[in-house]
């Protein structure tokens, strides 16, 4: 009983400090919309955006390779020169790997 009455007085002389420690708990961890979680979703939306603009960069090296596929004939024989190893017949090809 007299550790019920202490933390009573406790609590009556510090009313407007343990109402706001109460207050932070719930709004900063265990609200729905707490601040950890808003942390955590502008973490993913900045890992969605650099994602995006990755794919953004090779979509556009993607479509300047094609466009120069369909323009230049000897760009088709290069690409499969280097990318898919083809020869020329009498033709001896070194692969060096670093």
């Amino acid at each position: 009983m007299d550790k019920i009455h202490t933390i009573w007085n406790f609590i009556r002389r510090h009313k407007y400090l343990v109402v706001t420690l109460i207050f932070l708990l719930i709004v900063g961890v265990l609200d729905e919309n707490s601040w950890l979680r808003r942390l955590s979703h502008q973490r993913e939306i900045a890992e969605l955006k650099a994602e995006i603009e990755k794919y953004t960069r090779q979509y556009e090296e993607d479509s300047r390779m094609l466009e120069e596929l369909n323009n230049n004939p000897e760009a088709i024989e290069k690409i499969a020169r280097e990318k898919y190893l083809m020869k020329r017949p009498n033709e001896d090809i070194y692969i060096i790997k670093e």
